[in-house]
């Protein structure tokens, strides 16, 4: 899953309004950064064990530039969503909206990005894979192993990290 987002970095008083939420018009659009790691895992994978990226992201048509930059990177396929009854969606919508999407891909795996720069909330993932019935891994710093339908996983937990095992399907958030 992708997102096209805020320059978060380019943030002054004139991409506030007054209510203290952020004039996205204000700023120029970028590919989320947390998402374009889940992206390098997804080519690591696919390169290793074989398989399609197919990246999905959901927004308004202006969203295909991250598609397409995507697809230059070496994904297989892009789907964008796009609807503007969407717009202006909390997570909840979203999530749905993006399991709606997966369910018809049969994907093994699935990866998101921590979080998005523009929300910071990191809860698209972790309600997405509720959404799609399957386990979550959260905080992948390094894939160790995939090995048939099972995964293998060193998460980051602040002050450590831990190993994790799941049968796939699965999805995982990923951090640099």
């Amino acid at each position: 899953c992708i997102n096209k987002v805020p320059d978060t970095k380019r943030i002054t008083g004139e991409a506030m309004q007054e209510d203290g939420t952020v004039n996205r018009a204000a700023l120029p659009a970028v590919f989320n950064p947390e998402d374009l790691n889940a992206l390098e895992q997804a080519l690591a994978i696919r390169d290793e064990h074989g398989g399609t990226v197919t990246v999905v992201a959901m927004g308004l048509p202006a969203a295909c530039e991250v598609l397409r930059e995507a697809l230059c990177c070496g994904a297989d396929r892009g789907i964008l969503i796009t609807d503007r009854r969407a717009a202006a969606s909390d997570t909840l919508a979203t999530s749905y909206i993006l399991s709606c999407a997966i369910k018809k891909l049969d994907a093994d795996i699935v990866l998101c990005g921590r979080q998005a720069i523009d929300g910071d909330t990191a809860q698209v993932g972790p309600q997405l894979a509720e959404k799609l019935g399957i386990p979550i891994i959260t905080y992948l710093e390094k894939l160790d192993a995939l090995d048939g339908d099972t995964i293998t996983v060193e998460r980051n937990v602040g002050n450590g990290f831990e190993i994790v095992k799941a049968k796939l399907p699965v999805l995982v958030t990923v951090m640099d």
